[in-house]
């Protein structure tokens, strides 16, 4: 079997889809945000939250400056995704994820480069949000070293962010063949 390498060390302003960026500042809009109908009464229903994230954007768009904003998906833990499960109901949980059973996640492999390791990791595709390109290139440069996927396994990270968006709900199905 073929060793392909999931990760390469980068530093430096360039992105590309792949990268793992830890401490995104993000912002969070609070519940009660829905009852501010007036922008004069909108003076701090949100907060600022860190967290990690995998940019989802087409490198092309990237190199090319043809975005504004950065698209990722949100990256967690097994542990923090599941908290209330128990080690076999995450690591059958993993297996789906891994099998592809559960759109909404895609897992990524161990990380074993000096100063970004990490274990197993939780893409989590509901979770979009978006940054300046500006301020990313900025953080990217400023944070040092980051992880950054390889293909093709960037490759199927984007496959599997499509397919989660792409399917389709029919109001209704052919009935099972029994």
């Amino acid at each position: 079997m073929v060793d392909y390498p999931w990760y390469e060390l980068i530093r430096g302003l360039e992105l590309e889809q792949g990268d793992l960026l830890q401490d995104c500042m993000r912002l969070v809009l609070k519940p009660e945000l829905a009852s501010h109908l007036d922008e004069s009464e909108v003076a701090g229903p949100y907060t600022w939250e860190k967290s990690t994230g995998v940019i989802i954007s087409q490198s092309c768009d990237l190199a090319q400056g043809r975005l504004h904003d950065v698209l990722f998906c949100g990256v967690y833990t097994p542990e923090d995704t599941f908290p209330d499960s128990t080690s076999k109901q995450r690591r059958d949980r993993l297996e789906n994820i891994r099998r592809g059973r559960e759109p909404g996640y895609h897992l990524l492999n161990k990380c074993a480069l000096p100063g970004v390791e990490h274990d197993f990791l939780l893409v989590d595709c509901c979770d979009v949000f978006s940054l300046p390109l500006d301020f990313v290139r900025a953080k990217a440069e400023r944070d040092g070293p980051r992880a950054r996927l390889l293909p093709p396994y960037r490759e199927h990270l984007s496959q599997a962010f499509a397919r989660f968006f792409m399917r389709v709900g029919l109001p209704a199905d052919i009935p099972p063949f029994r």
